[in-house]
This record gives C-alpha cells, sequence and structure tokens, in this order.
C-alpha cells in the first residue's frame, strides 16, 4: 500500500523561499542598523538619521509626495472603479481592461515615456511631474481592489434600500460606500507602500532634482555604508509597518461587509 504523502510537505518550497528572500534579508536589514562598520552593537546610525536635517526633511517629504499621491488615486480611482462596477453605466469590460493595462507594462518604461510625454508638452519636470507620474504609475492599484470589492457586493442590499424609499444618494452613503472599505483599505496599502519607497520615478520625472528617502537609502548602500542605509530601510519599514497595522484594524469592517 502506497504511503500517504502529507500535504504539509508541498508547502516545503514556499517556506524556503520565504526564508531565504523574505526573512532573511529582514533579519540582515536589523543586523545591520544596528552594527558599525567594525560590528559592535550602536545606536549611532539612527542618531545621525535624526542628527541630520537633510535626511529628516527628505524623509517627511516623501510621506508627504505619499499621502498626496494616495489621496489622488482615491479620488481619481473610486469613481471609476464604481462606474466599471455599475452594470448601468459600464456594459462592457473593454473599459476595465484599459484601465489595468498600464500594469502589464514595466514601471520604468511607463515613466520614461511619461518623461517623452512632458517633453512633447514642453511642461517642466519637477515635483509636479513627480505627482503625476506617481498618480498614473499607481493609479490602478487604487481602482482594482475597489472595483473588484464593488462587483462582488451583493446587489440585494442596495435594492433593499431603493425598496425602503432611500435615495441614490443615500444608498450610496449609507450601503455602497461602507460595503466598499475593505477595497478602499486595500487600495490605500497599494499605493501608499510603494509609493513612498520608490526612487527611480522621482529621479526620472525631476532629472534627480527632487531626492525622496528611497533615493537617500540606495545612496547610503551604493557609497558602501551599508549600516546607515540599513538604519534609513529599517525606519521606512517600520513606517510602513505602522500603516499596515492602522489598516489591519478593519477587521470587523471586512467581517461585517463594512457595515459597522
Amino acid at each position: 500500500m502506497a504511503k500517504t504523502v502529507n500535504r504539509s510537505v508541498w508547502a516545503a518550497p514556499y517556506a524556503i523561499f520565504l526564508l531565504l528572500f523574505v526573512a532573511l534579508p529582514l533579519v540582515m536589514v536589523l543586523l545591520y542598523a544596528f552594527q558599525d562598520k567594525s560590528g559592535s552593537i550602536t545606536f549611532a546610525n539612527f542618531v545621525k538619521f535624526f542628527n541630520t536635517p537633510e535626511d529628516v526633511h527628505t524623509f517627511l517629504y516623501s510621506i508627504e509626495i505619499a499621502v498626496i499621491t494616495t489621496v489622488l488615486c482615491l479620488v481619481l480611482g473610486y469613481p471609476a472603479a464604481w462606474i466599471m462596477s455599475n452594470s448601468s453605466l459600464n456594459r462592457s469590460s473593454i473599459t476595465v481592461v484599459l484601465f489595468i493595462l498600464p500594469m502589464w507594462i514595466n514601471m520604468l518604461i511607463r515613466t520614461l515615456a511619461t518623461v517623452a510625454l512632458f517633453d512633447f508638452l514642453r511642461a517642466p519636470l519637477g515635483e509636479g511631474a513627480l505627482i503625476f507620474g506617481m498618480v498614473y504609475n499607481f493609479l490602478p492599484f487604487m481602482i482594482y481592489p475597489i472595483y473588484n470589492t464593488l462587483n462582488k457586493m451583493d446587489k440585494s442590499y442596495t435594492e433593499a434600500a431603493q425598496d425602503l424609499g432611500a435615495s441614490p444618494r443615500h444608498v450610496f452613503a449609507k450601503v455602497v460606500l461602507p460595503l466598499s472599505m475593505p477595497g478602499v483599505a486595500s487600495g490605500i496599502l497599494m499605493v501608499f507602500m510603494p509609493t513612498i519607497s520608490t526612487f527611480a520615478v522621482a529621479e526620472l520625472l525631476t532629472m534627480n532634482r527632487i531626492k525622496l528617502f528611497g533615493t537617500t537609502i540606495q545612496e547610503n548602500i551604493n557609497s558602501g555604508m551599508w549600516n546607515y542605509g540599513a538604519a534609513l530601510a529599517l525606519i521606512m519599514l517600520l513606517i510602513i509597518g505602522i500603516t499596515t497595522v492602522f489598516s489591519g484594524g478593519d477587521k470587523d469592517i471586512e467581517e461585517n461587509g463594512g457595515l459597522i
């Protein structure tokens, strides 16, 4: 009789992958961040960060750009997702493909195309171009989770509200919007986290005139300052982790379909 293979064996390749390419790099960042060049334990890397006004300013400016990008993506993405999920307004699946199509192209190629567009329009490259490029690159990451949530929403909730005499405005405010909050939270995470750590987009769209925190980390690591670069990366990871924890607090929203 053939021996039954334990199903947990099939998870071994994934466990090895997570160990080598997720857990191990994080441990190395943690170790380097609290060490000096000689390998001694120290907090000097973090003290250096708070005593370097340029790096602190870059860090705060990166958060500002990430917040602006996330808000703009939400303002533009929610109506687009709602229109795509509303069968009375959108009767073609081609519309969904057109919004998701940019995700099939490499981000650097999209950014270079944006640079070419600004050159063609003779528009200056700077903060405005940076925010435009960020929104253009990350807007699909806001639209898709919201659209997915709205598309899977039980239509009986809205029908019940309409039967009870609720106006379209009240149906949206009291039913559709609360039920779509899990998608909104997911979209915010998918936009905010990569935006705060990006550097290539800023370099291309500002001609290196505007530096984000990801660029600061890259410059220190390329200069051989691994310990300080790891400390900066750890600070960024902590901010992203805090954002994730606060967003993860919406468990009740997910479990109750957004109606709390």
